[in-house]
């Protein structure tokens, strides 16, 4: 950090640059990048406390006209022309060779974000390189907790795997599809037929393919905050602009009619749910379905919702999905065995159309030719699909009194609640809980950097909550998979660690 400090300094002094001409500065960058560069934040970054993001750190870089990586501390030349003089005079003197040629990465990924897989994971991979053991309690991941899948999914696929050698149809298995669509009867989702079901290397895969094949340039999707993050990213990667509207914790999560109501314009074209939530761990009633599929019907939107969680519900509530309230309006419903039947490694999900379809005739033409492109999803996994659906459901030996994910859940909310200046909503369904800060208390105005202290301090690593696209420096997310004496040795770290921690 005195590196950066002292880099950042040198170069105000070279172009003759107070704090606020560095604001002002960057506000127009800021824009670009989605950042807000203010006094604390400059005051923080030139007395040495903290470093800033990455992305700030590039907006910093360009409005001092230096190179990136000699600002944050590398042993490189100060001006990115510099480098490339240095560059040029290494190899003008191999007789017969070239200049080396560099490769950037895409301008698109400049907006893209994905911090479940970010810089502080990167600090903990590099503290485990190390010989640090560090608590990952940053990722939906069931196997390294213990959970293992069912026998007869194992069994199954291990006898089918000769019969999987090649590709199947670009959609899916007949016997995945049918499955699926059977469980889609189940949902009480209307107007399902085999040709309106695709299987997918997991839902991340379907939802990057439904992005790509919807969204032109400027086109708005309304996606909830916080959200999963790979929403955001690929709706960004496909050229759309992501508005985010409010879910609202003092009302168990659920989303903000009014918010989504306001954000509207004549460029939105969908809105996404993510029902159970990810992050929050929300699970929304018929009621408040009701009210999303009235707003999407009176201004024609598709909906997308994500519905990986359906099967880890608690407390004797029922999961609904809202394309069962929906027949009139165009839908796309994913869910998958990755979480339900603990092999997120398998990567199988599943994505089914229904609702008014003849709307949505040449988008689905653009899912089909997206679907063809990739061949198929993973053959091997699907095979197990009939098995896993129709089978005895394991999972419901979990999420029940006496279960490990109940049990974990009842832990870790008692656990967090008891802590001054924590709190958190209890979550309904999933693994994840998303905990509130009192910024005002422990003074956090990064919650990056909370995340990074807390782990290079007590070697445990969650997630910020900026990480799911919460704008307030004051969440962050656990993800409660790991037994409950695990859980409890983490949150007297936790306790620990916020008795004296200070931004």
């Amino acid at each position: 950090m005195a590196i950066f400090a002292e880099r950042l300094r040198e170069a105000m002094e070279l172009r003759n640059l107070k704090q606020v001409d560095v604001i002002r500065l960057a506000e127009s960058l800021g824009d670009v990048y989605g950042i807000k560069l203010g006094k604390s934040h400059m005051s923080q970054y030139l007395s040495g406390k903290t470093e800033p993001r990455t992305e700030v750190l590039s907006v910093l870089a360009k409005v001092l006209q230096v190179n990136q990586l000699w600002l944050q501390g590398e042993d490189v030349p100060m001006k990115a022309e510099e480098a490339a003089m240095e560059r040029e005079e290494k190899n003008s003197g191999k007789e017969g060779e070239q200049g080396m040629r560099e490769f950037s990465k895409s301008s698109k990924l400049d907006n893209v974000l994905y911090d479940v897989r970010g810089p502080v994971v990167e600090e903990a991979n590099r503290m485990e390189e190390a010989g640090t053991h560090v608590l990952k309690l940053n990722i939906g991941n069931p196997a390294p907790f213990g959970f293992r899948a069912p026998d007869e999914v194992i069994y199954d696929m291990c006898r089918q795997m000769p019969e999987c050698e090649g590709y199947s149809d670009s959609r899916g298995l007949f016997s995945a599809r049918k499955a699926i669509m059977q469980y889609a009867q189940l949902k009480s989702i209307p107007n399902v037929t085999m040709n309106d079901i695709y299987t997918g290397n997991g839902v991340s895969e379907l939802i990057s393919l439904c992005m790509q094949a919807l969204l032109n340039e400027g086109d708005e999707i309304l996606i909830p905050s916080p959200d999963y993050p790979l929403w955001t990213a690929t709706a960004t990667l496909a050229g759309g602009k992501v508005v985010h509207y409010v879910c609202d914790e003092e009302a168990e999560w659920y989303p903000d009619m009014g918010d989504i109501r306001s954000k509207i314009t004549d460029r939105t074209k969908a809105i996404v749910i993510i029902n159970p939530n990810n992050p929050t761990g929300a699970l929304y009633p018929k009621e408040v379905l009701e009210e999303i599929v009235k707003i999407a019907r009176e201004h024609q939107l598709i909906i997308f919702s994500d519905e990986i969680y359906d099967r880890l519900v608690m407390d004797g509530e029922e999961h609904v999905s809202v394309a069962s309230l929906a027949p009139d309006v165009f839908c796309v419903t994913f869910s998958g065995l990755s979480k339900s039947h603990m092999i997120a490694g398998f990567r199988i999900g599943w994505m089914v159309l229904s609702g008014k379809k003849e709307a949505a005739r040449d988008y689905i033409e653009g899912i089909n030719m997206l679907s063809n492109m990739r061949l198929c999803s993973n053959v091997p996994a699907q095979s197990i699909v009939q098995t896993a659906l129709g089978g005895y459901q394991s999972v419901k030996d979990y999420i029940v009194p006496g279960g490990r994910i109940y049990e974990q859940r009842e832990c870790i909310y008692k656990a967090l609640n008891e802590i001054p200046g924590v709190s958190a909503v209890k979550p309904k369904a999933g693994f994840y809980v998303f905990p509130k800060l009192d910024s005002k208390k422990f003074n956090i105005f990064n919650d990056e950097k909370f995340a990074l202290d807390f782990l290079r301090e007590k070697k445990v690593l969650v997630v910020h909550g900026g990480g799911f696209n919460w704008k307030n420096p004051d969440h962050f997310r656990i993800v409660y998979l790991p037994r409950v004496e695990v859980l409890e040795e983490s949150m007297e770290k936790l306790s620990d660690f916020l008795e004296h921690y200070r931004q």
